[in-house]
C-alpha cells in the first residue's frame, strides 16, 4: 500500500440514466460487502439533465459523485475528448485498485481507454452482450471494453457464450445475473405505491391515465430513431399503435429537441391516443412499466426491465443485445415498420381482451444477488492490490 493511502479504492464511472440505476444496486450493498474499500464515483455528465440523472440518484439514495465532469451532449468524438483527460487525471491521482464500467456508452469506452493505458484493472458489468450490429455505436463500445477488461461480469448464459466465441474465457469471466434486475426487483413495491399518486397528479393537469393493463408505455430516444426521416417513421408507428391501445409517452429531451428541430413536434402532440409526459423519475417510470399492457421502446435497458416486471415488449430496433428476451417470446424487434408493430401488438401476449398479461417467465437475469456477487469479486481483487 502506498504511503498516505489508508485503504484501497475503486473508481466507478457513470454517464447516463441506466448506469445510475445499475450502480444503485451496488451502492445498496457496498457498506456490507465492501467494507474498507472506498468507492469513488465519477459522473461524466453524458446525460446532464437532472430529470435523466440527478433525480435517479435522489430517488435511489445513491452517493453524491466525487467528480462531475459535465461533458454534456455532442458527437461521439466530442464527448470522448472531453472526458479522457479528466478521467486520466483522476486515475493517476487516486491510484484505484480497479475501475468499474457499466454497459456500452461513450463513458464506458472512455473509462476503458484511459484505464487500459494506465494499466488500471477494468471491471465491466454487462459484459458479453452482443447485437452483432457494428453500425450501433453501443456495439463498438461494448466489444472494445470487453477485450481490455480484467473482470467481466456477464449477466446471462448467452453473454458468457458470446465472450467464449471471442476467446475471452477463464477466471476473469463471471456469470452473475443482472444488476438492473436486482434494483428492479428491489423497488417494485415502492413503484406500485406510486401509481395512484401519478394518476392523481395527471388528473390535476387535465390528463386521464388509463387503468392498469389498458395502456402501453413508450420510450424513444436513440439517435437512429430521432433523425428527421426516422422520426417521421416513428410517428407513423405510434399513430398506428395508438389506434389500438392508448400510449403513455414520457418524452426524452433528445426526442423533444429532434422533433422541434424537424418541425415534427406538433405531429407527435396531435396523435390521438398518445399521452405525452415530461421525463419521469425511476420509481414513477417503473410504476408505469409494471402497470402497462405492453412496452414500446428503442431502449436497451427498458427491454430487460419490462421482462423483469412481466410486461411484454416491442422494440423499435432491427436487432437487440437482449436476445434471450426475444427467444423467450417476451420481446419482438420490429424496427420502424408500422404494419409490423401493429401485427406484433395484436399477437404479443396482451394488446386486446381481458386475459391477464402477466405470465410465467424463465429465469434469465438471476435472483436479485448480482450486485453482491460482483462486489465480492471486486473486494477480493482490491485486497491484493498494491495500492
Amino acid at each position: 500500500m502506498l504511503a498516505g493511502v489508508s485503504e484501497p479504492s475503486i473508481v466507478v464511472v457513470l454517464g447516463n440514466r441506466p448506469q445510475f440505476i445499475k450502480h444503485a444496486a451496488l451502492a445498496r450493498v457496498w457498506a456490507e460487502r465492501a467494507e474498507g474499500v472506498r468507492q469513488i464515483v465519477v459522473d461524466t455528465g453524458q446525460h446532464y439533465d437532472h430529470a435523466l440523472a440527478g433525480i435517479f440518484m435522489d430517488e435511489l439514495k445513491m452517493p453524491t459523485p466525487d467528480f462531475s465532469l459535465g461533458v454534456g451532449s455532442g458527437t461521439h468524438a466530442e464527448q470522448l475528448a472531453r472526458m479522457l483527460e479528466p478521467l486520466e487525471e483522476i486515475l493517476v491521482r487516486e491510484k484505484p485498485a480497479s475501475i468499474v464500467l457499466y454497459g456500452d456508452t461513450n463513458s464506458t469506452l472512455g473509462g476503458a481507454l484511459v484505464a487500459s493505458k494506465l494499466h488500471v484493472p477494468i471491471a465491466h458489468i454487462e459484459a458479453g452482450l452482443r447485437s452483432y450490429d457494428m453500425l450501433m455505436p453501443e456495439e463498438v463500445n461494448r466489444v472494445m471494453c470487453d477485450h481490455v477488461s480484467n473482470m467481466l461480469f456477464a449477466p446471462t448464459d448467452a453473454a458468457v457464450a458470446n465472450l467464449e466465441r471471442e476467446g475471452i474465457t477463464g477466471e476473469r469471466v463471471h456469470r452473475t445475473g443482472d444488476v438492473m434486475a436486482d434494483i428492479a426487483m428491489a423497488v417494485a413495491p415502492a413503484a406500485d405505491a406510486r401509481l395512484d399518486p401519478i394518476a392523481a397528479t395527471l388528473r390535476a393537469r387535465g390528463i386521464d391515465l388509463p387503468d392498469a393493463g389498458h395502456f402501453g408505455i413508450v420510450t424513444i430516444h436513440r439517435a437512429s430513431n430521432t433523425e428527421p426521416d426516422a422520426l417521421r417513421e416513428v410517428i407513423d408507428c405510434l399513430t398506428a399503435a395508438a389506434e389500438h391501445l392508448p400510449l403513455v409517452f414520457p418524452v426524452h429531451p433528445r426526442t423533444e429537441a429532434a422533433a422541434t428541430n424537424a418541425g415534427l413536434h406538433l405531429d407527435l402532440a396531435e396523435i390521438p391516443g398518445l399521452i405525452m409526459l415530461p421525463p419521469l423519475g425511476y420509481l414513477d417510470m417503473t410504476a408505469l412499466v409494471r402497470a402497462a399492457r405492453v412496452a414500446i421502446t428503442d431502449s436497451g435497458g427498458l427491454q430487460k426491465e419490462a421482462f423483469v416486471h412481466g410486461t411484454p415488449c416491442i422494440t423499435m430496433r432491427d436487432r437487440t443485445e437482449w436476445v434471450e428476451t426475444v427467444e423467450s417470446g417476451w420481446n419482438a424487434c420490429v424496427g420502424t415498420d408500422a404494419q409490423e408493430l401493429v401485427r406484433v401488438l395484436e399477437l404479443h401476449h396482451a394488446a386486446f381482451g381481458d386475459e391477464p398479461w402477466y405470465q410465467e417467465r424463465p429465469d434469465l437475469y438471476g435472483n436479485g444477488t448480482a450486485a453482491e456477487q460482483i462486489l465480492d469479486v471486486l473486494v477480493r481483487h482490491a485486497s491484493f492490490s498494491p495500492f
